[in-house]
This record gives C-alpha cells, sequence and structure tokens, in this order.
C-alpha cells in the first residue's frame, strides 16, 4: 500500500485483500480493494483544498440544489407538502456558510424558486432566512417530469466554480410525464457532473426510477414512508453533504498485455456495478467513478481474468490506483496504490482457502440481487420463485449478519427457519414494507476483519 496524499488534504489508503493463489490453468483473480478517505469532513466550514487540483472541501466549494416534488400528489395528504417545506427548510439551516445553494419546485417542468434568478446564493443568515421564506410559495399542482429538474440543477450547478456539486431530490410519485429515454437522456447528461441523493416519500413512487436517480448520479436511495420523518432525513442528508471534501475521485485498474477486467462493483456500504462506468486513462488503464469522499471508506470487488499459466509462475495481475482529475494543463494526481497479484501453484490448501472478503461480499452481492429477484417474482405472481429466491436471500442475510437486511425481510416472509431459508410468503404485506425492502437491498454490511 502506498498512500501520497498532500499533509492539507484528506488522507486516502488503499488495501487489497485477496487468496493470490490459483491452480494451474486458473485464470481468475479475485480482490476486494478497500479505499479509506481520513481528514475529510472535520473542516468545519472551511475550505479544505487539495494542493494544485483545485478539488477541495465542502465550506465555501460547495454548492447544493434541492429539488422538490411539487406534483398534484403532494396534496394527498395536505401534510405531505407541509412536510416538505419543513424538511426543505432544515436542509437550508443544515447549509454551511459560503456554500451556494438553490431551491427548485418539480413539476412537469421545472422552477427554481430560490433565489429565482438563475444563478445560486451564498449561505448566509440573510439568505437562508430569504430562502426558508421563498418555501413559502411552494404550492402542490401539476405533473411530473424528473429530468427537467435535473437539467436545470445541472444548469445552476454547473454555473459555480466549485468543487463539490450536489442535488437532493424528494418526489412522491412516478415519472409520467416524460418518457423513460427522457430521464435516462437528462441522467446521461448529468452524470459525472454533480451527485445526487434521491428519496421516496409515501408509497406511490416507483422504486426503480428512484433508485435508479441515485444510481445514475452516485448518490444515495432510500424511503421515507411517513413524511413526518422527511426533515430528519434531510438533515442527515445535507449533514452528509457538507462532510464531502474532494470531488471526481476515480478508481484507477491498469492491467498487463493478456488480462482484462471481467468486473468492478462497489460491495459496501451499497452495491454499485461500476463496470460499464469504464473510461479509457491510456494504454491499459481504465478509470471507475467514485463520486465525492469525505471522511469514509468503501469496498470494490475487482475480478481480473488473466492468462493460463504453469505452477510457479507469478505476476502482478493489476494495479489500482486512486486518482484525482487533471486540473487545465496539469496532470493527474495519485492518491494512493495497491497491487492484485497471481501465484499458479500445486498446493491444494493454498489455492482452496476463501479469502474471508471476497467471501463475504460475493454473499452480499447475491443477496441484494436474491431480495431484488424475489420481490419481481412476487409481483408476477410466481409464488414458488419468490419463495426460494427470498428464502435464499433470508439464508445470506442470517449468515453474514446483515440484521438490517434481515429485519426488513421478516416483514415480507414467515421465517420457518433461517440457517436453511426455509421461508413462507405473507399473505398480506404492506406496501411502505416491501418498499423498504426493495430499496434498502443493496445496502450491504462490511466484513468483520
Amino acid at each position: 500500500m502506498a498512500n501520497f496524499a498532500k499533509s492539507n488534504a484528506p488522507r486516502f489508503s488503499v488495501d487489497v485483500y485477496q487468496n493470490e493463489f490459483l491452480p494451474e490453468g486458473a485464470r481468475e483473480v479475485n480482490a476486494i480493494v478497500t479505499v479509506t478517505s481520513t481528514g475529510g469532513g472535520t473542516t468545519g466550514g472551511l475550505p479544505l483544498t487539495v494542493t494544485g487540483t483545485g478539488h477541495g472541501g465542502a465550506g465555501a466549494d460547495a454548492a447544493v440544489v434541492i429539488m422538490v416534488d411539487c406534483s398534484g400528489s403532494m396534496d394527498y395528504p395536505p401534510t405531505k407538502m407541509r412536510n416538505a417545506r419543513e424538511a426543505t427548510a432544515a436542509a437550508i439551516d443544515t447549509l454551511r456558510d459560503g456554500v451556494r445553494f438553490a431551491v427548485v419546485a418539480g413539476t412537469h417542468k421545472a422552477v427554481e424558486i430560490y433565489p429565482g434568478d438563475g444563478s445560486l446564493a451564498v449561505a448566509g443568515s440573510t439568505t437562508r432566512w430569504e430562502a426558508k421564506d421563498a418555501l413559502r410559495g411552494l404550492s402542490a399542482n401539476g405533473g411530473t417530469a424528473i429530468g427537467t429538474w435535473l437539467t436545470l440543477a445541472d444548469r445552476l450547478l454547473g454555473s459555480a466554480d466549485v468543487a463539490i456539486r450536489h442535488g437532493i431530490l424528494l418526489t412522491d410519485g412516478r415519472n409520467e410525464h416524460e418518457s423513460p429515454a427522457e430521464l435516462r437522456a437528462a441522467l446521461d447528461a448529468c452524470a459525472g457532473r454533480f451527485t445526487c441523493d434521491a428519496r421516496g416519500v409515501g408509497t406511490d413512487w416507483e422504486v426503480k426510477e428512484v433508485t435508479g436517480i441515485a444510481s445514475a448520479l452516485l448518490g444515495t436511495a432510500d424511503i421515507v414512508a411517513d413524511p413526518g420523518g422527511l426533515a430528519a432525513d434531510f438533515t442527515q442528508m445535507m449533514e452528509n453533504a457538507m462532510g464531502k471534501e474532494v470531488a471526481d475521485v476515480a478508481l484507477r485498474l491498469w492491467t498487463p498485455l493478456g488480462t482484462r477486467i471481467k468486473y468492478v462493483k462497489q460491495v459496501a456500504p451499497t452495491v454499485e456495478n461500476l463496470t460499464e462506468r469504464r473510461t479509457e486513462a491510456g494504454p491499459r488503464a481504465g478509470d471507475y467513478p467514485t463520486g465525492s469522499w469525505g471522511d469514509e471508506s468503501r469496498d470494490y470487488h475487482v475480478c481480473v481474468e488473466v492468462p493460463a499459466a504453469e505452477v510457479g509462475q507469478e505476476m502482478l495481475a493489476a494495479r489500482v490506483s486512486l486518482v484525482l482529475p487533471a486540473p487545465e494543463g496539469g496532470t493527474p494526481q495519485t492518491l494512493s496504490q495497491g497491487l492484485v497479484r497471481a501465484v499458479w501453484t500445486d498446493d491444494m490448501v493454498a489455492t482452496t482457502s476463501l479469502n474471508p472478503q471476497v467471501a463475504h461480499y460475493t454473499g452480499q452481492a447475491e443477496l441484494a440481487q436474491a431480495i431484488q429477484t424475489g420481490l419481481d417474482l412476487r409481483k408476477a405472481g410466481d409464488e414458488a420463485g419468490a419463495t426460494a429466491k427470498l428464502g435464499r436471500a433470508v439464508q445470506l442475510a442470517s449468515a453474514s449478519g446483515n440484521t438490517d437486511t434481515a429485519k426488513l425481510l421478516s416483514k415480507v416472509v414467515d421465517v420457518v427457519d433461517a440457517a436453511t431459508g426455509t421461508v413462507r410468503l405473507k399473505a398480506k404485506v404492506a406496501e411502505a414494507d416491501e418498499m423498504t425492502l426493495e430499496t434498502r437491498s443493496t445496502k450491504t454490511v462490511r466484513v468483520k476483519r
């Protein structure tokens, strides 16, 4: 492990966990890459800049746009709109002084309600009061076209010369006033330009739409089934956004001739497949986006296909680097590095030993997939298929100690035997419970070191 962070910046480290020993002829190498950032989120609102990059901290070097659903359904019940106003006000109160911000009312079109002049306001006591006063004008009326909200947020965020650009999006309904292709085009245009946390309030929204927005924009997704919980959730989201210090960090993988990357997945704190997001970064190297970082640690599963080799041979299967993109006219900054190795041996004990980290996260990825497939089968009326998949999910959650997911599963199935995955589908399931399980299905637990 190497660490190249400068003293005045968050420090990044890379640790690689793997079993590098392969039997003769084996070609697949698996490794868990743990990336840890320390020193971020601790600047108390003061800008914290990585020297020479322009990628700095979340004091005056950040911008946030809050997008609030104001479609007609937000009036049913009327308390929902009131809760959304209160939540937005709580988020505004959490902004650090100097952060640029705006509030967008989202219906079948997007309208900037504050500051309202096509720019961003600068957070301070006066602008916070003005923004909260402007929230009084939010009312429920119209349809839902989320792509227009994101497009306006992107234009506003792009007007600020800041490192951290973040969106918070709240919706209570389905995206019925634009086509899936239009939303996809908006997400593609915004990807890599800002991160976005998405929340669904109530139970009339589409889980795959909300989680798809968060996935495309490297943010978080969750359900707030009771609108009364919005203020606490918005406050927490904004606190997390204010803790980000470094943006646009990429996981760069270099591989020697004859090898290829099979897949790259974030596996903690959530499962997110990054394989198709690769951008080329020079000969035999590719970058995978990781978004913005504060004081945190994440795990990635890297799978590399290597040329078959004989016993006694060894090779570097991949070099893992954390890099910041180059400032204009400059060179990318390497923050930390780690190595993935392959060693061929005839030692059966060595080659059949499963690395605990790899085994754990393989199970967590299967758990997420089993839940999503099981719920889809349940909706399609395939009770036998749903029972089998959700039973496997219960078994995996129990074995890995993922108690939060196990509790959510117990609201959808009756667990007969968790160890064997024996379950029965519940005859009646509250819609909020099913949506919560689906929305949070990708949340994982860290492996016990």
